[in-house]
């Protein structure tokens, strides 16, 4: 009876907590995001952005994607966002820089396949425990 009576009370708390989960969708300025103390200490200034803009140039490779997550437990929506989003962009600036490209053209935001297309915001999905930002974008030279 024991036993009985512990395992209904972890099945409770286990059905409680996922019953709390959460998946919010944010979304946040690419330009108030870019212009944050954070980004300026780690994005490449000599690897062009271009959020939602082709630019003529050598295409290297299309459609490269990225998803970046962060630890969101206890923490600020925007803070985590931004942080998942400046992780996202420098993991396209670091594949275009092997590739020796000097731009990333086309960015959007791409989560689980699908594209939002708004050129100046990008899109977060805040969790309990983690917020994620997925993009995809041209490598052109």
């Amino acid at each position: 009876m024991k036993k009985l009576s512990k395992g209904l009370i972890i099945a409770l708390s286990l059905l409680t907590v996922a019953s709390c989960a959460r998946n919010d969708i944010k979304y946040y300025s690419v330009s108030e995001s870019l212009n944050t103390a954070e980004a300026k200490k780690v994005i490449d200034p000599n690897i062009a952005l271009y959020f939602g803009q082709d630019v003529p140039g050598q295409l290297l490779l299309k459609d490269a994607k990225t998803n970046r997550k962060t630890n969101a437990y206890g923490k600020e929506d925007f803070k985590t966002c931004n942080w998942a989003f400046l992780s996202a962009v420098v993991s396209l600036q670091k594949r275009a820089k092997s590739l020796g490209a000097t731009k990333v053209t086309n960015i959007l935001s791409n989560y689980k396949g699908s594209t939002f297309k708004t050129p100046g915001q990008y899109e977060c999905h805040v969790g309990n425990v983690v917020s994620r930002v997925s993009l995809i974008g041209d490598i052109k030279k």
